[in-house]
């Protein structure tokens, strides 16, 4: 089945998405001794909520280098969010550095102290010196609730601060929502197929030039074992665009002896 190649779809009204960036803050992760468990968890979210995360940094607990990594992210992307170095321990170094990076002093946040201190009375625990440290953010900051343990992440600017453990981090997620920019999720559609990734390449770098509005990514099944399968994942905010492309992908895999099936992602 062949068909005519349709004009590229760039309608010059199209918005530009709201895009945001990770940044992951542990020597444990660095180390190995930890396994990250939340930049997927945040690259879906961001997703769901309409922002195209651009870039992820994994560093270390050294302030200079976070106030440096925060300051360039915050620059590029139009949110970035910080997960982990916001506990008691002397290397949780997160909000000192974020406040250096903006400039602020770091405080004592009279909200977030007093919501600490009930909920350790209520516990029969004492607020002691570490605990009262999750108390601090940079001046002019915005807490983010943390439903779990109480202390809270914040915001400053563009920049977002939660928890590095995963069940907190996510349980602070409902939080963040109404700090984020506005933004329509894209859409994506799987067109599977059972050729190889090197029979299809070229037909996929065409439809790649042809529709600039979508993001084309193949992803092999198993190619190591007996069942030969890839899937083309096709991803866009503009549905006309989406479309199209997809049916040329069908039609280019027919062309080449392949048999499309497409599925919705």
């Amino acid at each position: 089945m062949t068909t005519s190649v349709p004009s590229p779809d760039t309608p010059a009204s199209s918005p530009i998405p709201a895009t945001a960036a990770v940044l992951v803050i542990g020597d444990e992760i660095l180390s190995g001794r930890t396994k990250d468990q939340n930049i997927a968890v945040l690259a879906k979210f961001l997703r769901t909520h309409g922002l195209d995360l651009i870039e992820v940094r994994i560093i270390p607990d050294h302030t200079k280098t976070i106030k440096d990594t925060v300051n360039g992210l915050r620059a590029r992307a139009d949110l970035v969010i910080c997960t982990g170095g916001i506990g008691p321990t002397h290397d949780d170094r997160t909000a000192a550095s974020i406040a250096q990076a903006f400039s602020q002093p770091l405080i004592e946040h009279d909200e977030a102290l007093a919501a600490m201190q009930a909920y350790y009375e209520s516990r029969g625990q004492d607020l002691n010196e570490g605990r009262r440290k999750m108390a601090t953010v940079p001046e002019g900051a915005s807490l983010i609730t943390n439903p779990l343990t109480i202390a809270p992440g914040f915001k400053i600017g563009n920049v977002i601060a939660l928890a590095g453990v995963p069940s907190i981090m996510q349980a602070m997620l409902e939080g963040v929502i109404p700090y984020l920019p506005a933004g329509a999720p894209p859409r994506s559609i799987t067109v599977r197929c059972d050729l190889p990734e090197s029979v299809i390449a070229a037909a996929l770098a065409q439809i790649d030039d042809h529709w600039p509005a979508v993001t084309i990514g193949s992803y092999p099944k198993d190619p190591a074992g007996d069942i030969l399968q890839v899937d083309v994942v096709l991803t866009s905010r503009e549905a006309d665009s989406l479309a199209k492309a997809c049916q040329e992908a069908e039609d280019k895999i027919s062309a080449l002896g392949g048999t499309p099936r497409v599925l919705e992602s």
